[in-house]
């Protein structure tokens, strides 16, 4: 750690190269690229208990009131994504949430047709989890600790 400083400097880095001040994060937000916005976000409402705070054509933004990530959904294609971007799909990633009562909420998403696509397990560390997938492919996956 740099004195004086809430984070840590790379050790091959001279202490100036990182500008002084951390960044003062005040909320997080996961951008996510989709074929179909309209599905995300309609899974999302109904088996997460997400809000739509606004929305346009190719574009939702969801939150919650409680430490949940805020997301944007993005429609694949969008002109607001640089070039490069604009015709990639979220793949490849697992979007998690720590809960408490997991049976619970497994067997909630379960009876209300959300599709469980790993079901609750416990790993030998400790780690209980299921997972479900959204109709674009996206992968949920709760978690809780024992």
């Amino acid at each position: 750690m740099v004195p004086g400083t809430a984070y840590a400097a790379c050790p091959n880095c001279p202490p100036a190269a990182h500008g002084g001040e951390p960044i003062n994060i005040t909320a997080s937000t996961v951008s996510l690229t989709v074929d179909d916005v309209a599905a995300s976000r309609d899974f999302l409402l109904t088996h997460f208990g997400y809000t739509q705070v606004t929305a346009a054509d190719g574009f939702a933004s969801l939150t919650r009131d409680d430490a949940a990530v805020d997301i944007v959904l993005l429609e694949r294609g969008i002109e607001v994504l640089p070039p490069e971007q604009r015709d990639q799909r979220a793949s490849g990633l697992i979007l998690a949430f720590t809960v408490t009562g997991i049976a619970d909420h497994e067997e909630r998403l379960r009876k209300t047709g959300a599709p469980i696509t790993m079901p609750l397990r416990e790993e030998p560390w400790g780690e209980r989890l299921f997972q479900v997938t959204d109709p674009n492919g996206i992968v949920l996956q709760l978690v809780e600790w024992a």
